[in-house]
Protein backbone atom coordinates (compact mmCIF):
# COMPACT_ATOMS: atom_id res chain seq x y z
CA UNK A 1 0.00 0.00 0.00
CA UNK A 2 1.33 3.40 -0.79
CA UNK A 3 2.17 5.67 1.87
CA UNK A 4 0.56 9.61 2.33
CA UNK A 5 -0.30 11.76 4.68
CA UNK A 6 -3.46 11.96 6.50
CA UNK A 7 -4.72 15.12 4.26
CA UNK A 8 -3.31 13.58 0.74
CA UNK A 9 -5.84 10.19 2.15
CA UNK A 10 -8.93 12.79 2.80
CA UNK A 11 -8.59 14.47 -0.51
CA UNK A 12 -7.84 10.89 -2.54
CA UNK A 13 -10.45 9.15 -0.51
CA UNK A 14 -13.00 12.45 -1.85
CA UNK A 15 -11.79 12.29 -5.31
CA UNK A 16 -12.26 8.51 -5.17
CA UNK A 17 -16.21 9.40 -4.18
CA UNK A 18 -16.72 11.75 -7.25
CA UNK A 19 -16.74 14.71 -4.75
CA UNK A 20 -16.11 18.02 -7.28
CA UNK A 21 -16.17 20.70 -4.63
CA UNK A 22 -15.59 21.63 -1.14
CA UNK A 23 -17.81 24.03 0.90
CA UNK A 24 -15.14 25.76 3.34
CA UNK A 25 -13.57 27.63 5.96
CA UNK A 26 -10.08 27.86 6.96
CA UNK A 27 -8.45 27.44 10.42
CA UNK A 28 -5.54 26.10 11.98
CA UNK A 29 -7.07 22.56 12.91
CA UNK A 30 -7.50 21.58 9.08
CA UNK A 31 -4.88 23.83 7.08
CA UNK A 32 -3.28 20.30 6.18
CA UNK A 33 -6.59 19.69 4.63
CA UNK A 34 -6.60 22.83 2.62
CA UNK A 35 -2.53 22.43 1.45
CA UNK A 36 -3.66 18.77 0.18
CA UNK A 37 -6.84 20.50 -1.87
CA UNK A 38 -4.73 22.95 -3.48
CA UNK A 39 -3.41 19.88 -5.53
CA UNK A 40 -6.30 18.26 -6.41
CA UNK A 41 -7.28 18.89 -10.29
CA UNK A 42 -11.20 17.57 -9.95
CA UNK A 43 -11.98 19.08 -6.17
CA UNK A 44 -13.07 23.17 -6.23
CA UNK A 45 -12.56 24.62 -3.13
CA UNK A 46 -15.30 27.18 -2.26
CA UNK A 47 -14.18 29.63 0.72
CA UNK A 48 -17.03 31.29 2.71
CA UNK A 49 -17.51 33.86 5.05
CA UNK A 50 -18.80 32.03 7.84
CA UNK A 51 -19.21 27.92 9.17
CA UNK A 52 -22.67 28.09 8.86
CA UNK A 53 -22.83 28.96 5.09
CA UNK A 54 -20.41 26.13 4.28
CA UNK A 55 -23.06 23.57 5.40
CA UNK A 56 -26.04 25.78 4.02
CA UNK A 57 -23.91 25.40 0.87
CA UNK A 58 -23.27 21.82 0.91
CA UNK A 59 -26.94 21.12 1.75
CA UNK A 60 -28.39 23.38 -1.69
CA UNK A 61 -25.53 21.35 -3.89
CA UNK A 62 -26.79 17.95 -2.42
CA UNK A 63 -30.44 18.81 -3.43
CA UNK A 64 -29.55 20.28 -7.10
CA UNK A 65 -26.86 18.10 -7.96
CA UNK A 66 -28.50 14.86 -6.30
CA UNK A 67 -25.49 13.97 -4.62
CA UNK A 68 -23.79 14.88 -1.78
CA UNK A 69 -22.45 17.92 -0.94
CA UNK A 70 -19.05 18.20 1.39
CA UNK A 71 -18.04 20.96 3.89
CA UNK A 72 -15.18 21.49 5.82
CA UNK A 73 -14.77 23.52 9.30
CA UNK A 74 -12.97 23.84 11.86
CA UNK A 75 -13.66 22.53 15.07
CA UNK A 76 -15.56 23.63 18.62
CA UNK A 77 -17.05 27.22 17.30
CA UNK A 78 -17.12 26.25 13.29
CA UNK A 79 -18.21 22.71 13.82
CA UNK A 80 -20.89 24.87 16.30
CA UNK A 81 -21.86 27.50 13.78
CA UNK A 82 -22.51 24.91 10.99
CA UNK A 83 -25.07 22.99 13.12
CA UNK A 84 -28.02 24.84 11.88
CA UNK A 85 -27.26 24.27 8.64
CA UNK A 86 -26.56 20.10 9.47
CA UNK A 87 -29.73 20.41 11.71
CA UNK A 88 -31.48 21.96 8.27
CA UNK A 89 -30.44 18.76 6.44
CA UNK A 90 -31.34 16.00 8.85
CA UNK A 91 -35.08 17.75 8.46
CA UNK A 92 -34.53 17.52 4.81
CA UNK A 93 -33.45 14.66 4.21
CA UNK A 94 -30.50 15.65 2.47
CA UNK A 95 -26.93 14.35 2.07
CA UNK A 96 -24.56 16.56 3.55
CA UNK A 97 -20.85 15.49 4.70
CA UNK A 98 -19.60 17.89 7.61
CA UNK A 99 -15.70 17.18 7.83
CA UNK A 100 -15.24 19.21 10.89
CA UNK A 101 -11.70 19.04 12.58
CA UNK A 102 -10.67 18.78 16.23
CA UNK A 103 -8.22 19.19 18.92
CA UNK A 104 -4.75 17.09 18.84
CA UNK A 105 -5.63 13.52 19.03
CA UNK A 106 -3.14 13.58 22.42
CA UNK A 107 -5.54 15.81 24.24
CA UNK A 108 -8.95 14.57 23.84
CA UNK A 109 -10.80 14.01 26.80
CA UNK A 110 -8.42 15.67 29.10
CA UNK A 111 -9.86 19.46 29.67
CA UNK A 112 -7.01 20.96 28.93
CA UNK A 113 -8.32 24.29 27.46
CA UNK A 114 -7.23 23.31 23.73
CA UNK A 115 -7.89 25.92 21.14
CA UNK A 116 -11.48 25.30 19.66
CA UNK A 117 -12.35 22.48 22.36
CA UNK A 118 -15.59 21.02 22.45
CA UNK A 119 -15.82 17.82 24.76
CA UNK A 120 -17.29 14.84 23.01
CA UNK A 121 -18.25 17.13 20.11
CA UNK A 122 -19.43 14.10 18.40
CA UNK A 123 -22.22 13.83 20.96
CA UNK A 124 -23.36 17.07 19.79
CA UNK A 125 -24.00 16.16 16.34
CA UNK A 126 -25.81 12.76 17.07
CA UNK A 127 -28.83 14.43 17.08
CA UNK A 128 -28.65 16.20 14.02
CA UNK A 129 -26.96 13.21 11.74
CA UNK A 130 -27.39 10.04 10.68
CA UNK A 131 -24.05 8.46 11.42
CA UNK A 132 -21.11 10.20 12.70
CA UNK A 133 -17.39 9.13 13.82
CA UNK A 134 -14.38 10.34 14.79
CA UNK A 135 -10.79 8.60 13.32
CA UNK A 136 -7.99 7.93 14.76
CA UNK A 137 -5.31 6.45 12.63
CA UNK A 138 -4.22 7.67 8.83
CA UNK A 139 -5.15 4.32 7.48
CA UNK A 140 -9.11 4.66 8.76
CA UNK A 141 -9.55 7.98 6.36
CA UNK A 142 -10.61 6.43 3.14
CA UNK A 143 -12.85 3.45 5.51
CA UNK A 144 -14.27 6.68 7.14
CA UNK A 145 -15.33 8.83 4.32
CA UNK A 146 -16.76 5.45 2.18
CA UNK A 147 -18.73 4.75 5.08
CA UNK A 148 -20.06 8.44 5.28
CA UNK A 149 -20.73 7.93 1.62
CA UNK A 150 -22.49 4.92 1.94
CA UNK A 151 -24.47 6.21 4.75
CA UNK A 152 -25.69 9.34 3.10
CA UNK A 153 -26.33 6.85 -0.23
CA UNK A 154 -28.90 4.29 0.78
CA UNK A 155 -31.57 4.08 2.65
CA UNK A 156 -32.64 7.84 4.40
CA UNK A 157 -30.35 10.30 3.02
CA UNK A 158 -29.20 12.28 5.66
CA UNK A 159 -26.41 14.40 7.03
CA UNK A 160 -23.10 12.78 8.57
CA UNK A 161 -20.18 14.21 10.39
CA UNK A 162 -16.75 12.74 10.10
CA UNK A 163 -13.89 14.19 12.57
CA UNK A 164 -9.86 14.73 12.15
CA UNK A 165 -7.72 15.50 14.59
CA UNK A 166 -4.77 17.92 13.18
CA UNK A 167 -2.02 15.41 14.06
CA UNK A 168 -3.68 12.72 12.26
CA UNK A 169 -4.20 14.96 8.95
CA UNK A 170 -0.23 15.94 9.43
CA UNK A 171 0.97 12.18 10.06
CA UNK A 172 1.87 9.73 7.50
CA UNK A 173 0.72 6.51 6.87
CA UNK A 174 0.26 3.27 4.44
CA UNK A 175 -3.60 3.74 2.90
CA UNK A 176 -5.55 1.87 1.03
CA UNK A 177 -8.21 4.44 -0.98
CA UNK A 178 -11.54 2.67 -1.35
CA UNK A 179 -13.56 3.59 -4.84
CA UNK A 180 -17.03 4.36 -5.20
CA UNK A 181 -20.08 1.88 -4.86
CA UNK A 182 -23.22 2.21 -5.78
CA UNK A 183 -25.93 0.25 -3.87
CA UNK A 184 -29.20 -1.41 -5.10
CA UNK A 185 -32.23 0.45 -4.08
CA UNK A 186 -34.14 -0.85 -1.19
CA UNK A 187 -37.07 -3.05 -2.59
CA UNK A 188 -40.40 -3.82 -1.18
CA UNK A 189 -41.85 -7.22 -0.08
CA UNK A 190 -43.61 -9.03 -3.11
CA UNK A 191 -46.63 -10.04 -0.38
CA UNK A 192 -47.29 -6.50 0.83
CA UNK A 193 -46.92 -5.19 -2.96
CA UNK A 194 -50.05 -7.83 -3.57
CA UNK A 195 -51.80 -6.21 -1.07
CA UNK A 196 -51.42 -2.90 -1.79
CA UNK A 197 -52.21 -3.86 -5.44
CA UNK A 198 -55.42 -5.21 -4.44
CA UNK A 199 -56.71 -2.84 -2.23
CA UNK A 200 -55.94 0.17 -4.87
CA UNK A 201 -58.06 -2.21 -7.24
CA UNK A 202 -60.65 -2.42 -5.59
CA UNK A 203 -60.64 1.32 -4.63
CA UNK A 204 -63.63 3.70 -5.56
CA UNK A 205 -61.93 6.76 -4.74
CA UNK A 206 -58.28 6.81 -4.01
CA UNK A 207 -55.76 8.98 -3.66
CA UNK A 208 -52.18 9.51 -3.36
CA UNK A 209 -49.53 11.37 -0.91
CA UNK A 210 -46.11 12.37 -1.91
CA UNK A 211 -43.18 13.90 0.33
CA UNK A 212 -39.43 14.38 -0.29
CA UNK A 213 -38.72 10.55 -0.34
CA UNK A 214 -40.52 10.87 -3.98
CA UNK A 215 -38.23 13.75 -5.13
CA UNK A 216 -35.22 12.04 -3.91
CA UNK A 217 -35.74 8.57 -5.12
CA UNK A 218 -36.55 10.79 -8.71
CA UNK A 219 -40.42 8.50 -8.60
CA UNK A 220 -42.17 11.44 -9.98
CA UNK A 221 -43.00 9.85 -13.39
CA UNK A 222 -43.72 6.62 -11.65
CA UNK A 223 -46.42 8.46 -9.08
CA UNK A 224 -47.73 9.98 -12.30
CA UNK A 225 -47.84 6.73 -14.14
CA UNK A 226 -50.02 4.70 -11.27
CA UNK A 227 -52.27 8.33 -10.32
CA UNK A 228 -53.47 8.38 -13.68
CA UNK A 229 -53.92 4.11 -13.89
CA UNK A 230 -55.97 4.61 -10.71
CA UNK A 231 -57.61 8.03 -11.69
CA UNK A 232 -56.13 9.38 -8.14
CA UNK A 233 -55.81 12.75 -7.13
CA UNK A 234 -52.34 13.56 -5.86
CA UNK A 235 -51.25 16.05 -2.76
CA UNK A 236 -48.11 16.80 -1.61
CA UNK A 237 -45.83 18.01 0.93
CA UNK A 238 -43.64 21.21 -0.26
CA UNK A 239 -40.45 18.88 0.03
CA UNK A 240 -42.13 17.08 -2.82
CA UNK A 241 -43.17 19.75 -5.23
CA UNK A 242 -41.23 19.41 -8.80
CA UNK A 243 -41.61 15.37 -8.48
CA UNK A 244 -44.72 15.55 -10.44
CA UNK A 245 -45.15 18.80 -12.33
CA UNK A 246 -47.78 21.57 -11.21
CA UNK A 247 -49.55 20.76 -14.40
CA UNK A 248 -50.47 17.40 -14.23
CA UNK A 249 -53.86 16.57 -14.46
CA UNK A 250 -54.37 14.52 -11.44
CA UNK A 251 -52.10 16.90 -9.23
CA UNK A 252 -54.13 19.05 -7.14
CA UNK A 253 -51.22 21.18 -4.73
CA UNK A 254 -49.97 21.46 -1.55
CA UNK A 255 -51.03 20.35 2.14
CA UNK A 256 -49.38 22.85 4.07
CA UNK A 257 -49.67 25.19 7.39
CA UNK A 258 -53.19 23.36 8.33
CA UNK A 259 -54.53 25.07 5.38
CA UNK A 260 -55.95 24.24 1.42
CA UNK A 261 -57.82 21.44 0.27
CA UNK A 262 -56.19 17.95 1.92
CA UNK A 263 -58.04 17.32 4.61
CA UNK A 264 -61.23 17.37 2.71
CA UNK A 265 -59.99 15.22 0.12
CA UNK A 266 -58.49 12.93 1.95
CA UNK A 267 -61.61 12.62 4.76
CA UNK A 268 -63.66 11.60 1.31
CA UNK A 269 -60.75 9.25 -0.19
CA UNK A 270 -61.16 5.21 0.83
CA UNK A 271 -57.77 3.96 -0.15
CA UNK A 272 -54.68 6.66 -0.06
CA UNK A 273 -51.14 5.95 -0.99
CA UNK A 274 -48.79 7.53 0.85
CA UNK A 275 -45.45 7.73 -0.53
CA UNK A 276 -41.95 9.40 1.23
CA UNK A 277 -43.66 11.54 3.79
CA UNK A 278 -44.13 11.86 7.15
CA UNK A 279 -47.74 11.76 6.62
CA UNK A 280 -48.51 14.99 8.96
CA UNK A 281 -51.20 16.27 6.54
CA UNK A 282 -53.59 19.42 8.57
CA UNK A 283 -57.17 18.53 8.90
CA UNK A 284 -56.84 14.85 8.09
CA UNK A 285 -57.12 12.08 10.64
CA UNK A 286 -57.85 7.99 9.12
CA UNK A 287 -60.95 6.95 10.10
CA UNK A 288 -62.51 3.34 10.21
CA UNK A 289 -63.29 1.80 6.81
CA UNK A 290 -60.35 3.55 5.30
CA UNK A 291 -57.09 2.06 4.28
CA UNK A 292 -53.86 3.86 4.37
CA UNK A 293 -50.79 2.53 2.29
CA UNK A 294 -47.88 3.70 3.51
CA UNK A 295 -44.12 3.27 0.92
CA UNK A 296 -41.11 5.06 3.47
CA UNK A 297 -37.54 3.92 3.19
CA UNK A 298 -37.45 4.35 7.04
CA UNK A 299 -38.59 1.97 9.28
CA UNK A 300 -39.40 4.80 11.67
CA UNK A 301 -41.08 6.31 9.78
CA UNK A 302 -43.46 3.00 9.20
CA UNK A 303 -43.51 2.92 13.08
CA UNK A 304 -45.69 5.86 13.75
CA UNK A 305 -49.30 5.43 14.14
CA UNK A 306 -50.65 7.30 10.94
CA UNK A 307 -53.45 4.49 11.04
CA UNK A 308 -51.58 2.80 8.80
CA UNK A 309 -52.86 -0.14 7.11
CA UNK A 310 -50.08 -1.88 4.91
CA UNK A 311 -46.61 -0.88 5.60
CA UNK A 312 -43.97 -1.20 2.79
CA UNK A 313 -40.01 -0.39 3.98
CA UNK A 314 -38.74 0.10 0.63
CA UNK A 315 -37.45 3.11 -1.69
CA UNK A 316 -40.11 4.99 -3.14
CA UNK A 317 -39.45 4.39 -6.68
CA UNK A 318 -38.99 0.55 -6.27
CA UNK A 319 -42.17 0.35 -4.25
CA UNK A 320 -44.43 2.62 -6.67
CA UNK A 321 -42.80 0.56 -9.89
CA UNK A 322 -43.83 -2.86 -7.69
CA UNK A 323 -47.36 -2.17 -7.39
CA UNK A 324 -47.66 -0.53 -11.12
CA UNK A 325 -46.71 -3.84 -12.25
CA UNK A 326 -48.96 -5.86 -9.88
CA UNK A 327 -52.02 -3.29 -11.32
CA UNK A 328 -51.14 -3.87 -14.65
CA UNK A 329 -51.41 -7.66 -13.80
CA UNK A 330 -54.76 -7.23 -12.91
CA UNK A 331 -56.10 -5.19 -15.51
CA UNK A 332 -57.07 -2.04 -13.77
CA UNK A 333 -57.07 1.01 -15.74
CA UNK A 334 -59.26 3.71 -15.24
CA UNK A 335 -58.15 6.50 -17.42
CA UNK A 336 -61.69 6.55 -19.04
CA UNK A 337 -63.44 10.32 -20.30
CA UNK A 338 -64.05 11.10 -16.25
CA UNK A 339 -60.38 10.87 -15.23
CA UNK A 340 -59.03 13.72 -13.54
CA UNK A 341 -62.47 15.21 -12.28
CA UNK A 342 -62.04 14.61 -8.64
CA UNK A 343 -58.26 16.13 -8.95
CA UNK A 344 -59.94 19.04 -11.39
CA UNK A 345 -62.35 19.81 -8.48
CA UNK A 346 -60.14 20.23 -5.88
CA UNK A 347 -57.27 22.22 -8.07
CA UNK A 348 -60.35 24.83 -8.37
CA UNK A 349 -61.09 25.14 -4.61
CA UNK A 350 -57.52 25.46 -3.79
CA UNK A 351 -57.24 28.25 -5.88
CA UNK A 352 -60.62 29.83 -4.61
CA UNK A 353 -59.26 29.74 -1.35
CA UNK A 354 -55.96 31.15 -2.10
CA UNK A 355 -57.27 33.84 -4.36
CA UNK A 356 -59.92 34.74 -1.09
CA UNK A 357 -57.46 34.39 1.58
CA UNK A 358 -54.45 35.75 0.28
CA UNK A 359 -54.37 38.20 -2.46
CA UNK A 360 -51.61 40.49 -2.16
CA UNK A 361 -49.50 37.74 -1.31
CA UNK A 362 -50.42 35.77 -4.41
CA UNK A 363 -49.73 38.56 -6.78
CA UNK A 364 -46.00 38.62 -5.38
CA UNK A 365 -45.70 34.69 -5.85
CA UNK A 366 -47.04 35.09 -9.43
CA UNK A 367 -44.79 37.54 -9.92
CA UNK A 368 -42.26 35.74 -9.49
CA UNK A 369 -43.34 32.70 -11.33
CA UNK A 370 -44.08 35.03 -14.14
CA UNK A 371 -39.95 35.77 -14.42
CA UNK A 372 -39.14 32.57 -13.88
CA UNK A 373 -38.67 29.90 -16.52
CA UNK A 374 -39.37 26.07 -15.57
CA UNK A 375 -36.09 25.08 -15.27
CA UNK A 376 -35.91 27.35 -12.32
CA UNK A 377 -34.25 26.55 -9.28
CA UNK A 378 -36.19 28.49 -6.03
CA UNK A 379 -35.45 28.58 -2.51
CA UNK A 380 -37.79 29.81 -0.19
CA UNK A 381 -36.82 31.15 2.67
CA UNK A 382 -38.68 31.73 5.84
CA UNK A 383 -40.16 35.34 4.59
CA UNK A 384 -43.86 35.73 3.79
CA UNK A 385 -43.90 35.36 0.01
CA UNK A 386 -41.59 32.36 0.80
CA UNK A 387 -44.24 31.12 2.89
CA UNK A 388 -46.78 31.10 0.17
CA UNK A 389 -45.07 29.99 -2.61
CA UNK A 390 -44.88 26.77 -0.98
CA UNK A 391 -49.20 27.11 -1.92
CA UNK A 392 -48.77 29.03 -4.78
CA UNK A 393 -45.80 28.76 -6.88
CA UNK A 394 -46.54 26.15 -9.80
CA UNK A 395 -43.22 23.80 -10.42
CA UNK A 396 -43.20 22.75 -13.83
CA UNK A 397 -40.96 20.08 -14.88
CA UNK A 398 -37.93 20.41 -15.10
CA UNK A 399 -37.89 23.39 -11.96
CA UNK A 400 -37.13 22.21 -8.30
CA UNK A 401 -38.34 23.82 -5.45
CA UNK A 402 -36.02 24.26 -1.91
CA UNK A 403 -37.40 24.33 1.41
CA UNK A 404 -35.57 24.33 5.34
CA UNK A 405 -38.51 21.33 5.84
CA UNK A 406 -39.65 21.43 9.14
CA UNK A 407 -36.36 22.72 10.54
CA UNK A 408 -38.11 26.46 9.57
CA UNK A 409 -34.97 28.50 10.18
CA UNK A 410 -34.26 32.18 9.65
CA UNK A 411 -31.26 32.55 7.37
CA UNK A 412 -31.72 29.63 5.43
CA UNK A 413 -32.35 30.52 1.99
CA UNK A 414 -29.05 33.34 0.85
CA UNK A 415 -26.63 30.15 2.12
CA UNK A 416 -28.32 27.71 0.80
CA UNK A 417 -29.67 29.47 -2.86
CA UNK A 418 -25.89 29.97 -3.10
CA UNK A 419 -24.86 25.72 -2.95
CA UNK A 420 -27.74 25.30 -5.45
CA UNK A 421 -26.33 27.88 -7.99
CA UNK A 422 -23.18 25.90 -7.84
CA UNK A 423 -24.80 22.71 -8.73
CA UNK A 424 -26.68 24.17 -11.14
CA UNK A 425 -24.76 25.80 -13.29
CA UNK A 426 -26.64 27.99 -16.10
CA UNK A 427 -30.36 27.07 -14.54
CA UNK A 428 -31.48 30.36 -12.80
CA UNK A 429 -31.64 30.22 -8.90
CA UNK A 430 -33.57 32.32 -6.87
CA UNK A 431 -33.91 32.91 -3.13
CA UNK A 432 -36.50 34.44 -1.75
CA UNK A 433 -35.92 35.87 1.71
CA UNK A 434 -37.18 38.16 4.20
CA UNK A 435 -35.10 41.42 5.29
CA UNK A 436 -34.37 39.49 8.65
CA UNK A 437 -33.41 36.51 7.06
CA UNK A 438 -31.22 38.01 4.75
CA UNK A 439 -29.44 39.95 7.46
CA UNK A 440 -28.06 36.77 9.02
CA UNK A 441 -25.39 36.02 5.62
CA UNK A 442 -25.44 39.43 3.70
CA UNK A 443 -21.58 38.49 4.28
CA UNK A 444 -22.00 36.20 1.49
CA UNK A 445 -22.74 38.80 -1.06
CA UNK A 446 -18.24 38.49 -1.25
CA UNK A 447 -18.70 34.77 -1.73
CA UNK A 448 -21.23 35.25 -4.54
CA UNK A 449 -19.14 37.76 -5.95
CA UNK A 450 -15.74 35.97 -5.23
CA UNK A 451 -16.60 32.55 -6.91
CA UNK A 452 -18.41 33.96 -9.41
CA UNK A 453 -21.88 32.49 -8.45
CA UNK A 454 -24.42 34.12 -10.01
CA UNK A 455 -27.47 33.90 -8.41
CA UNK A 456 -30.27 36.28 -7.76
CA UNK A 457 -31.42 37.21 -4.42
CA UNK A 458 -34.78 38.67 -3.91
CA UNK A 459 -35.12 40.33 -0.10
CA UNK A 460 -38.26 41.23 0.57
CA UNK A 461 -38.10 44.42 3.07
CA UNK A 462 -41.25 44.85 5.28
CA UNK A 463 -38.75 46.54 8.47
CA UNK A 464 -39.97 43.68 11.20
CA UNK A 465 -39.70 40.07 11.75
CA UNK A 466 -42.88 39.86 9.73
CA UNK A 467 -44.55 36.52 11.17
CA UNK A 468 -43.90 37.46 14.69
CA UNK A 469 -44.84 41.24 14.31
CA UNK A 470 -48.13 39.81 13.34
CA UNK A 471 -48.46 37.51 15.65
CA UNK A 472 -48.27 40.18 18.48
CA UNK A 473 -50.80 42.54 16.33
CA UNK A 474 -53.44 40.17 16.19
CA UNK A 475 -52.84 37.76 19.13
CA UNK A 476 -51.52 40.08 21.65
CA UNK A 477 -52.86 43.58 21.30
CA UNK A 478 -50.27 45.22 18.88
CA UNK A 479 -47.88 45.04 21.64
CA UNK A 480 -44.78 45.52 19.86
CA UNK A 481 -41.72 44.26 21.00
CA UNK A 482 -38.33 43.45 20.06
CA UNK A 483 -39.75 42.31 16.27
CA UNK A 484 -39.18 46.03 14.24
CA UNK A 485 -36.05 46.51 13.28
CA UNK A 486 -33.23 49.06 10.71
CA UNK A 487 -32.45 47.83 7.54
CA UNK A 488 -29.57 48.59 5.85
CA UNK A 489 -29.79 50.69 2.89
CA UNK A 490 -29.67 47.87 0.44
CA UNK A 491 -28.27 49.33 -2.61
CA UNK A 492 -25.18 50.52 -0.48
CA UNK A 493 -24.96 47.07 1.21
CA UNK A 494 -25.00 45.47 -2.03
CA UNK A 495 -22.69 47.86 -3.91
CA UNK A 496 -20.04 47.30 -1.07
CA UNK A 497 -19.46 44.10 -2.53
CA UNK A 498 -19.68 45.37 -5.95
CA UNK A 499 -23.38 43.17 -6.53
CA UNK A 500 -25.77 44.84 -8.38
CA UNK A 501 -28.77 46.20 -7.47
CA UNK A 502 -32.18 47.13 -7.82
CA UNK A 503 -35.35 48.68 -5.55
CA UNK A 504 -38.83 47.82 -6.55
CA UNK A 505 -42.05 48.35 -5.04
CA UNK A 506 -44.73 46.04 -7.45
CA UNK A 507 -45.12 42.60 -8.19
CA UNK A 508 -44.93 43.73 -12.31
CA UNK A 509 -41.77 45.81 -10.75
CA UNK A 510 -40.63 42.71 -9.72
CA UNK A 511 -41.39 40.79 -12.63
CA UNK A 512 -39.48 42.87 -14.77
CA UNK A 513 -36.24 43.30 -12.28
CA UNK A 514 -36.18 39.55 -11.90
CA UNK A 515 -35.71 38.92 -15.81
CA UNK A 516 -33.61 41.56 -16.29
CA UNK A 517 -31.46 40.14 -13.81
CA UNK A 518 -31.56 36.60 -14.40
CA UNK A 519 -30.41 37.88 -17.92
CA UNK A 520 -26.93 38.89 -16.74
CA UNK A 521 -23.92 37.26 -15.99
CA UNK A 522 -23.37 38.41 -12.17
CA UNK A 523 -25.02 37.90 -8.96
CA UNK A 524 -27.80 40.31 -7.90
CA UNK A 525 -29.78 41.42 -5.35
CA UNK A 526 -33.41 42.84 -5.67
CA UNK A 527 -34.77 44.48 -2.51
CA UNK A 528 -38.46 44.52 -2.48
CA UNK A 529 -40.80 47.39 -0.33
CA UNK A 530 -44.12 45.41 0.72
CA UNK A 531 -46.53 45.92 3.74
CA UNK A 532 -46.58 42.88 6.64
CA UNK A 533 -49.36 40.80 5.73
CA UNK A 534 -50.56 37.67 7.43
CA UNK A 535 -48.42 34.62 6.42
CA UNK A 536 -50.31 30.99 5.89
CA UNK A 537 -49.79 29.37 9.48
CA UNK A 538 -51.70 32.41 11.33
CA UNK A 539 -54.69 32.21 8.99
CA UNK A 540 -56.29 29.48 11.38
Amino acid sequence: MPEMTGAEALRRSLEAEGVDTVFALPGVQIMAAFDALRDSQSIRLVSTRHEQTTAYMADGYARVARRPGVALVVPGPGALNATAAVGTAYAASSPVLLISGQIPSGTLGKGDGQLHEVEEQLDVFKPIVKWNTRVSSVSEIPGAIHEAFKQMTTGRPRPVELEIPPDILAATGEVEIMEAELYPAQQPADDLVARAAEALAGAEKPAIVIGGGVLRAEAGPEVATIAETLDAPIVGTQQAKGSVPAGHPQYVGVHYAQIGVSGELLGESDVILVVGTRFMVPGFKAKDGQTIIKIDVDQRELDKDHGTTIAIEADAKAGISAICDALRGRGVDKTGDSAGDRASEYREKLQAFLDDAAPVQLAWVNAVREATGDDAVLIAGMTNIGYWSHIAYDVREGGEFITSGYFGNLGFGFPTALGAKVAAGDRPVVALCGDGGFMYSPQELATAKQHGINLVAVVFDNGAFGASRWDQEHRYGDREIGTEFFNPDWDTLAAAFSVRSKGVDTPAGLTAALREALALDEPSLIHVSLPIMAPPFQLV
